[in-house]
């Protein structure tokens, strides 16, 4: 009987493990095209005519597309940050409700931009600003709108990501803190800070990720002064794809897997400095 389980398990791996490298293909197989093919010499991803950095060279050479390219990524930063710091009290708001039926509220407003399609959150969005520009004559669209938009959808991410952390805390820290003589202030950037840094690190990751690559809630709320790459690229598209259009995804494909690397670095040195002061307070 136990050999009869053990081979069913490994059957059960394998077919796992081979399940796994079909949806790695699907996903990542398109991208490699892409990407084959942002070095072509031809203009076009019919037929590959030979090695060649041309369009590697016209993107540079591109203003208007590095102009955007930037915008896009400052825009990110920028939602991000203030997304994660809006986040982080966010979720120490709704950990520390001490009614149940307010705190599951809060969890089910926090979810709605989730869950809500992105059609009916940007729409609703350009509705709201639609509605302030009518109130105030110098109010339009343009990166004011879509930087509040962006940080509107990031904030319940953020929120999603610290609140495992928080629930994972032991609240004796914080008493024993107090009893110290710590002041709030002292157990939030001590105590409570530094053992969220995972999750804050996973929330401003996950948020940045979010906006870099939003077009739906972006395409409703974006001026004629302001654009966002996925924008761009989409009205391009309209009039036929280039290949400099492979060449900025893969730069952007190549910074994202940066991004994954210095993230997982990040993570693993965190794990290790806490590891450290649970060996260390064990010690004393």
């Amino acid at each position: 009987m136990r050999k009869r389980k053990g081979v069913s398990k490994v059957k059960q791996l394998k077919w796992s493990n081979l399940y796994l490298t079909l949806v790695f293909i699907f996903l990542y197989l398109p991208i490699a095209y892409l990407i084959f093919y942002s070095f072509n010499a031809g203009d076009s991803m019919s037929s590959f005519k030979g090695f060649s950095l041309v369009h590697f060279q016209e993107l540079f050479g591109d203003t208007r597309l590095i102009i955007i390219l930037l915008n896009t990524f400052m825009l990110a930063f920028l939602s991000a940050l203030i997304a994660t710091v809006i986040g982080i009290f966010g979720a120490m708001s709704i950990y520390y409700l001490k009614k149940r039926a307010a705190k599951t509220a809060m969890l089910s407003a926090n979810n709605v931009l989730m869950v809500s399609p992105d059609v009916i959150i940007g729409a609703s969005f350009l509705i709201f600003f639609t509605f302030l520009g009518n109130l105030f004559s110098g109010f339009g669209l343009g990166f004011t709108t879509v930087l509040l938009s962006h940080i509107a959808f990031s904030i319940p991410i953020v929120v999603l990501m610290v609140l495992p952390k928080l629930q994972e805390m032991n609240d004796s820290m914080i008493s024993a803190a107090y009893d110290l003589g710590a002041n709030n202030w002292q157990i939030l950037t001590n105590v409570i800070l530094p053992y969220l840094t995972p999750g804050i690190i996973a929330g401003y990751f996950m948020a940045f990720t979010y906006s870099l690559d939003d077009f739906a809630v972006t395409f409703f709320v974006t001026g004629n002064g302001f654009t966002t790459l996925s924008v761009e690229i989409y009205s391009r598209a309209r009039q036929g794809i280039s290949l400099e259009i492979n060449a900025l995804s893969t730069l952007v494909f190549l910074f994202s897997l940066v991004l994954v690397v210095g993230y997982y670095f990040i993570s693993k040195d965190s794990r290790k400095r806490r590891g450290k002061k649970r060996r260390g307070a064990l010690l004393k």
